[in-house]
Protein backbone atom coordinates (compact mmCIF):
# COMPACT_ATOMS: atom_id res chain seq x y z
CA UNK A 1 0.00 0.00 0.00
CA UNK A 2 1.38 3.39 -0.95
CA UNK A 3 1.88 6.21 1.55
CA UNK A 4 -1.07 8.09 0.01
CA UNK A 5 -3.40 5.10 0.41
CA UNK A 6 -2.13 4.54 3.94
CA UNK A 7 -2.91 8.17 4.72
CA UNK A 8 -6.43 7.79 3.33
CA UNK A 9 -6.96 4.67 5.46
CA UNK A 10 -5.68 6.51 8.54
CA UNK A 11 -7.98 9.43 7.68
CA UNK A 12 -11.00 7.08 7.55
CA UNK A 13 -10.05 5.36 10.82
CA UNK A 14 -9.46 8.70 12.57
CA UNK A 15 -12.79 10.02 11.23
CA UNK A 16 -14.55 7.02 12.76
CA UNK A 17 -12.73 7.53 16.05
CA UNK A 18 -13.70 11.22 16.05
CA UNK A 19 -17.32 10.17 15.55
CA UNK A 20 -17.59 7.57 18.30
CA UNK A 21 -15.35 9.43 20.74
CA UNK A 22 -16.96 12.86 20.29
CA UNK A 23 -20.50 11.49 20.50
CA UNK A 24 -19.66 9.08 23.32
CA UNK A 25 -17.82 11.64 25.42
CA UNK A 26 -20.40 14.37 24.79
CA UNK A 27 -23.25 12.05 25.80
CA UNK A 28 -21.39 10.79 28.87
CA UNK A 29 -20.66 14.40 29.88
CA UNK A 30 -24.34 15.30 29.41
CA UNK A 31 -25.37 12.40 31.60
CA UNK A 32 -22.75 13.21 34.26
CA UNK A 33 -23.59 16.94 34.35
CA UNK A 34 -27.33 16.39 34.38
CA UNK A 35 -30.05 17.86 32.27
CA UNK A 36 -30.82 21.58 32.39
CA UNK A 37 -34.04 22.28 34.26
CA UNK A 38 -35.52 24.61 31.67
CA UNK A 39 -36.92 23.01 28.54
CA UNK A 40 -35.52 25.84 26.39
CA UNK A 41 -31.99 25.16 27.68
CA UNK A 42 -32.40 21.45 26.96
CA UNK A 43 -33.58 22.18 23.43
CA UNK A 44 -30.66 24.53 22.78
CA UNK A 45 -28.11 22.05 24.17
CA UNK A 46 -29.57 19.33 21.96
CA UNK A 47 -29.54 21.60 18.88
CA UNK A 48 -25.85 22.40 19.41
CA UNK A 49 -24.95 18.76 19.96
CA UNK A 50 -27.01 17.56 16.99
CA UNK A 51 -25.44 20.12 14.64
CA UNK A 52 -21.89 19.10 15.61
CA UNK A 53 -22.68 15.37 15.68
CA UNK A 54 -24.26 15.56 12.22
CA UNK A 55 -21.17 17.22 10.73
CA UNK A 56 -18.91 14.59 12.31
CA UNK A 57 -21.17 11.73 11.18
CA UNK A 58 -21.35 13.03 7.60
CA UNK A 59 -17.60 13.52 7.58
CA UNK A 60 -17.13 9.93 8.76
CA UNK A 61 -19.32 8.63 5.91
CA UNK A 62 -17.47 10.81 3.40
CA UNK A 63 -14.09 9.53 4.61
CA UNK A 64 -15.28 5.94 4.22
CA UNK A 65 -16.51 6.50 0.66
CA UNK A 66 -13.25 8.25 -0.27
CA UNK A 67 -11.31 5.30 1.17
CA UNK A 68 -13.29 2.77 -0.85
CA UNK A 69 -12.92 4.79 -4.05
CA UNK A 70 -9.20 5.41 -3.56
CA UNK A 71 -8.48 1.76 -2.79
CA UNK A 72 -10.76 0.14 -5.36
CA UNK A 73 -9.53 -3.13 -6.87
CA UNK A 74 -7.24 -3.91 -3.92
CA UNK A 75 -9.39 -6.87 -2.83
CA UNK A 76 -8.59 -9.63 -5.28
CA UNK A 77 -11.56 -11.96 -5.47
CA UNK A 78 -11.97 -14.97 -7.74
CA UNK A 79 -15.46 -13.82 -8.67
CA UNK A 80 -16.68 -11.95 -11.73
CA UNK A 81 -17.24 -8.23 -11.21
CA UNK A 82 -20.93 -8.62 -12.04
CA UNK A 83 -21.36 -10.87 -8.99
CA UNK A 84 -19.44 -8.65 -6.56
CA UNK A 85 -21.22 -5.54 -7.81
CA UNK A 86 -24.64 -7.24 -7.64
CA UNK A 87 -24.13 -8.70 -4.17
CA UNK A 88 -22.55 -5.45 -2.97
CA UNK A 89 -25.47 -3.40 -4.32
CA UNK A 90 -27.91 -5.74 -2.57
CA UNK A 91 -26.04 -5.28 0.72
CA UNK A 92 -26.12 -1.49 0.25
CA UNK A 93 -29.87 -1.55 -0.37
CA UNK A 94 -30.56 -3.81 2.62
CA UNK A 95 -28.26 -1.83 4.93
CA UNK A 96 -29.57 1.59 3.96
CA UNK A 97 -33.14 0.30 4.01
CA UNK A 98 -32.74 -1.08 7.54
CA UNK A 99 -31.08 2.12 8.76
CA UNK A 100 -33.77 4.34 7.21
CA UNK A 101 -36.58 2.12 8.51
CA UNK A 102 -35.10 2.18 12.01
CA UNK A 103 -34.59 5.96 11.90
CA UNK A 104 -38.14 6.47 10.69
CA UNK A 105 -39.47 4.20 13.45
CA UNK A 106 -37.60 6.10 16.17
CA UNK A 107 -37.88 9.59 14.71
CA UNK A 108 -35.09 12.02 13.96
CA UNK A 109 -34.60 13.13 17.56
CA UNK A 110 -33.88 9.59 18.75
CA UNK A 111 -31.46 9.15 15.84
CA UNK A 112 -29.37 11.90 17.43
CA UNK A 113 -29.66 10.65 21.06
CA UNK A 114 -32.28 13.18 22.16
CA UNK A 115 -33.06 11.15 25.31
CA UNK A 116 -29.70 12.22 26.77
CA UNK A 117 -30.84 15.85 26.58
CA UNK A 118 -34.51 15.51 27.47
CA UNK A 119 -35.15 12.24 29.32
CA UNK A 120 -38.75 13.23 30.04
CA UNK A 121 -39.51 13.19 26.31
CA UNK A 122 -37.78 9.84 25.74
CA UNK A 123 -39.74 7.07 24.14
CA UNK A 124 -39.64 3.71 25.86
CA UNK A 125 -38.48 0.45 24.40
CA UNK A 126 -39.65 0.15 20.79
CA UNK A 127 -41.02 -3.08 19.37
CA UNK A 128 -42.30 -1.85 16.02
CA UNK A 129 -40.59 -1.43 12.66
CA UNK A 130 -37.32 -3.36 12.41
CA UNK A 131 -37.16 -3.46 16.22
CA UNK A 132 -39.74 -6.26 16.06
CA UNK A 133 -37.01 -8.48 14.65
CA UNK A 134 -33.73 -7.20 16.03
CA UNK A 135 -32.81 -5.02 19.00
CA UNK A 136 -30.23 -2.83 17.24
CA UNK A 137 -30.94 -2.71 13.50
CA UNK A 138 -28.98 0.50 12.88
CA UNK A 139 -25.73 -0.91 14.22
CA UNK A 140 -26.09 -4.45 12.87
CA UNK A 141 -28.01 -4.79 9.60
CA UNK A 142 -27.68 -1.03 9.10
CA UNK A 143 -23.96 -1.45 8.50
CA UNK A 144 -24.34 -3.83 5.56
CA UNK A 145 -24.02 -0.90 3.16
CA UNK A 146 -20.40 -0.38 4.22
CA UNK A 147 -19.55 -3.97 3.41
CA UNK A 148 -21.55 -3.69 0.20
CA UNK A 149 -19.65 -0.63 -1.00
CA UNK A 150 -16.31 -2.26 -0.17
CA UNK A 151 -17.39 -5.36 -2.10
CA UNK A 152 -18.71 -3.40 -5.08
CA UNK A 153 -15.42 -1.51 -5.36
CA UNK A 154 -13.33 -4.53 -4.30
CA UNK A 155 -11.65 -2.42 -1.64
CA UNK A 156 -9.78 -4.46 0.96
CA UNK A 157 -9.06 -1.38 3.11
CA UNK A 158 -12.78 -0.58 2.74
CA UNK A 159 -13.62 -4.02 4.15
CA UNK A 160 -11.19 -3.48 7.03
CA UNK A 161 -12.67 -0.03 7.70
CA UNK A 162 -16.19 -1.55 7.60
CA UNK A 163 -15.30 -4.06 10.29
CA UNK A 164 -13.62 -1.33 12.34
CA UNK A 165 -16.61 1.00 11.97
CA UNK A 166 -19.07 -1.67 13.05
CA UNK A 167 -16.97 -2.83 15.99
CA UNK A 168 -16.55 0.74 17.25
CA UNK A 169 -20.25 1.62 16.93
CA UNK A 170 -21.23 -1.59 18.72
CA UNK A 171 -18.74 -0.77 21.49
CA UNK A 172 -20.27 2.71 21.68
CA UNK A 173 -23.72 1.14 21.89
CA UNK A 174 -22.78 -1.22 24.72
CA UNK A 175 -20.68 1.29 26.66
CA UNK A 176 -22.74 4.48 26.27
CA UNK A 177 -26.22 4.02 24.81
CA UNK A 178 -27.38 0.78 26.36
CA UNK A 179 -26.47 1.63 29.99
CA UNK A 180 -28.13 5.04 29.59
CA UNK A 181 -31.27 3.49 28.11
CA UNK A 182 -31.43 0.91 30.90
CA UNK A 183 -31.04 3.59 33.59
CA UNK A 184 -33.61 5.77 31.86
CA UNK A 185 -36.25 3.06 31.65
CA UNK A 186 -35.49 1.14 34.85
CA UNK A 187 -37.79 3.39 36.86
CA UNK A 188 -40.68 3.16 34.37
Amino acid sequence: MSAALGAILAYAILSRMAYVLFVGLALRRRERNGVPTERRERAEAFRRFRRTAAVIMYHDAFAFVVLCLATRNTWHLALPAVITVSVGALLVIIGLGAKLWAARTLGSDAYYWHNFFDPEAAIGPVSSGPYRFISSPMYTIGYLQTYGLALMLRSLPGLIASVFAQVTILAFHYLVEKPHFERLHRSS
